[in-house]
C-alpha cells in the first residue's frame, strides 16, 4: 500500500526531470513504498517522452499530462487527485528544490501528536536566485504575511508536504499553491515549517517573470483574504439522544 505520493508539476523540464527523479529515489531509500507523479503541464520540449523513457528505470513513476497548460496550481491539483498516498509531498520540476529535504519535510506529519498538522511548508535558506527575484519574493512574502497572517515567510517554496484529504477540501483556484499555509489555517489546521536548502537551475529557464507574479499576486491576495473572511465557522455534531 502506498502511503506517500510525491507530486511534481513540470513544464518544459525534459532536461531536469530524469536526474531529479533519481535524486528522489536516493532520498527516499528508507521508504517502504511510495509513488512519484509528474504532471506535464502542456510541455513542448518532449518532457512527456523523456518521462516515459525513464519509467523503465523508475517503476514508481507515474506520468500525467495536460494537453494545454493550466498552470502550476492546476498541475499540483491534478497530481494530488490522482495520488494514492495519504501524505503528499511536492517539489518543483526545475531541480532547484533538492530532494534530500523530503524526509525532514514529511516527518512532522508522522510524529506523535501530529493529528492537527495539515501542512509542512518548506522555507528556503540560502536561496540561489537572481537578486531581483529574491527582492521581489521578499516584498511579496512580507505583504502576504502582513495581510493574511499565515506565519510563513516563504510560501513560494515548492517543497511542501500535506494531507491529501485536507488539500482536496480547499477551494481550488489558479495560483492557489502560493497560499496553501493560509488556506490550511483557514480550515483549522496547524501549519508547521521546515528550513530547506535551495540551488540554481540546472537547465532551461523559468516559466515566470517578476512582473507576471506581481500582477496575478495582487488579485489573488485579495481573493484569499475574501475566502478567509467568508470561511465556514460552524460544524454539525451528532447527538446520541
Amino acid at each position: 500500500m502506498t502511503e506517500l505520493s510525491i507530486v511534481i508539476p513540470a513544464k518544459n523540464e525534459a532536461e531536469n526531470l530524469p536526474a531529479l527523479i533519481a535524486e528522489i529515489v536516493a532520498a527516499l531509500s528508507a521508504e517502504p513504498a511510495y509513488e512519484v507523479i509528474v504532471v506535464d503541464d502542456g510541455s513542448t520540449d518532449g518532457t512527456a517522452q523523456a518521462l516515459l523513457a525513464a519509467r523503465g528505470r523508475f517503476p514508481m513513476l507515474r506520468v500525467l499530462r495536460h494537453e494545454t497548460s493550466g498552470g502550476q496550481s492546476a498541475a499540483v491539483h491534478s497530481g494530488v487527485r490522482a495520488a494514492r498516498g495519504a501524505i503528499i509531498a511536492t517539489l518543483d520540476g526545475d531541480g532547484q528544490n533538492p530532494p534530500s529535504n523530503l524526509p525532514a519535510l514529511i516527518a512532522p506529519l508522522r510524529a506523535a501528536g501530529a493529528d492537527r498538522i495539515g501542512i509542512v511548508a518548506g522555507q528556503r535558506v540560502g536561496r540561489q536566485d537572481t537578486l531581483s527575484k529574491k527582492l521581489a519574493s521578499r516584498f511579496a512574502n512580507g505583504l502576504r504575511g502582513w495581510m493574511l497572517d499565515d506565519g510563513t515567510r516563504d510560501t513560494g517554496c515548492g517543497l511542501k508536504a500535506f494531507r491529501r484529504d485536507a488539500f482536496l477540501t480547499l477551494p481550488f483556484f489558479n495560483h492557489m499553491h502560493r497560499y496553501l499555509p493560509a488556506l490550511f489555517k483557514r480550515d483549522g489546521w496547524q501549519v508547521a515549517h521546515v528550513d530547506v536548502t535551495h540551488r540554481g537551475r540546472g537547465a532551461g529557464r523559468s516559466n515566470y517573470s517578476n512582473f507576471q507574479r506581481a500582477v496575478v499576486g495582487i488579485v489573488d491576495l485579495f481573493g484569499v483574504m475574501w475566502l478567509i473572511r467568508r470561511r465556514k465557522t460552524a460544524a454539525p455534531r451528532e447527538l446520541d439522544q
